[in-house]
């Protein structure tokens, strides 16, 4: 391996937390990627990694030489797009399913006509994603941030709504307050955080209520829930743009509007401990142009 080939390697070890993964994504073999990060080490005279039986940590040394590899790759990206003329390779990006269907694939096209040498993986998922360890650029996601390790651009706030089918409602009745819900079930959205169902959230002013419902039934898919919701399973709390469709068809019913739910803050994230790079970049301007929440 050449010595960009090589420093490329180091960080994606790093960043895996593995030699077979990093390897993989090189498109060479474990053994050539140990022969190779054996014979950096012994031309540096220093450990850069610390081995054990289930993972790869940079040593001290390591993660200082870690830092300046990336801002080294990083800086070379920039020099390869300005004679370029744009950006190339592959933005890996992991965005809600509904989101990237309803949001990001029809303006996608001229995102990408704007950028000819670049190819978008779209992954869809609500879980919790290690970035750097999946090989994920970044991620679009909804609703409060707690990560520490995540840089997070915020892109707005959604507002929501709480919804049910008219079959529910003709069951249960139409709550005119949070008071009424004795007597009615909501479709329990599992937290990937906590792992419990979230409580339904009303506003009053500035007050907050909070009404944790019977759940027979607990999803932790946004999709299966809004289905579930269509069905007559309960009540459901999310974005209103999620019911646009279904609101105006009549296939569900907003209750409780006097009783919003607080909004959904809606961001996206990247890892702090790496220099953004151009990809990600012009992905994250594109989005802030595209999004009107």
């Amino acid at each position: 391996m050449d010595r960009l080939a090589t420093l490329d390697l180091f960080v994606r070890i790093v960043d895996r937390g593995s030699f077979t993964a990093a390897a993989a994504s090189c498109g060479v073999s474990r053994p050539v990627a140990t022969a190779t990060i054996k014979a950096l080490e012994s031309r540096l005279g220093v450990r850069l990694l610390q081995r054990s039986t289930r993972h790869v940590r940079p040593t001290v040394e390591g993660a200082a030489y870690y830092r300046r590899c990336i801002a080294i790759l990083a800086d070379l990206e920039d020099a390869d797009r300005s004679v370029a003329g744009g950006v190339s390779g592959v933005l890996r990006v992991d965005v809600v399913g509904y989101l990237a269907r309803t949001i990001l694939l029809p303006a996608l096209p001229d995102f990408l006509a704007r950028h000819p040498a670049l190819t978008v993986h779209l992954g869809e998922g609500e879980r919790f994603v290690d970035l750097v360890r999946e090989g994920v650029d970044c991620v679009v996601r909804a609703g409060m941030l707690t990560d520490s390790d995540m840089v997070a651009r915020p892109l707005g706030v959604m507002e929501e709504a709480t919804v049910a089918s008219p079959e529910y409602l003709a069951q249960h009745g139409i709550p005119s307050t949070p008071e009424d819900l004795e007597g009615h079930q909501m479709i329990g959205f599992v937290s990937s955080r906590t792992g419990h169902p979230l409580p339904l959230e009303f506003t009053h002013g500035d007050k907050v209520i909070e009404v944790a419902l019977p759940a027979r039934l607990l999803v932790s898919g946004a999709d299966t829930s809004v289905t579930a919701a269509r069905m007559g399973f309960g009540l459901i709390q999310a974005p209103r743009y999620r019911f646009a469709d279904d609101l105006r068809e009549g296939t569900l019913i907003e209750v409780l509007a006097d009783f919003p739910p607080t909004p959904t803050p809606f961001s996206v994230l990247y890892p702090s401990n790496k220099q953004l790079s151009p990809r990600v970049r012009i992905f994250i301007d594109w989005l802030v142009e595209i999004i009107k929440l």
